[in-house]
């Protein structure tokens, strides 16, 4: 969400702000997710997503519109992509 899509922008200070977002919303959210010992796909996805995008908020200013709208936007895509990712991996292993 940082390069607004244009992937030729990416630099190392991104990759490191990115990194440090996801590393700590990942955790932050799994140590939710177990504490609650909650398997269900779409909350585990809103909680994924409301984590990254205040984690987000916190690491770094928005780079478009008003201060929050980059946050909630890449929440936005984390939970969407886990949602994704989770329904995939489903489906794969009922394949099996």
């Amino acid at each position: 969400m940082m390069v607004q899509g244009n992937m030729l922008a990416i630099t190392l200070g991104h990759l490191a702000i990115a990194s440090q977002t996801g590393v700590v919303a990942g955790a932050v959210a799994t140590v939710v997710i177990v504490a609650a010992r909650n398997r269900i796909r779409w909350v585990i996805s809103a909680v994924l997503g409301v984590v990254t995008a205040v984690v987000d908020y916190l690491v770094h200013p928005g780079q478009f519109g008003p201060v929050f709208a980059e946050a909630l936007a890449t929440g936005l895509g984390a939970g969407i992509l886990s949602f994704l990712f989770g329904m995939a991996i489903h489906r794969n292993r009922a394949c099996r």
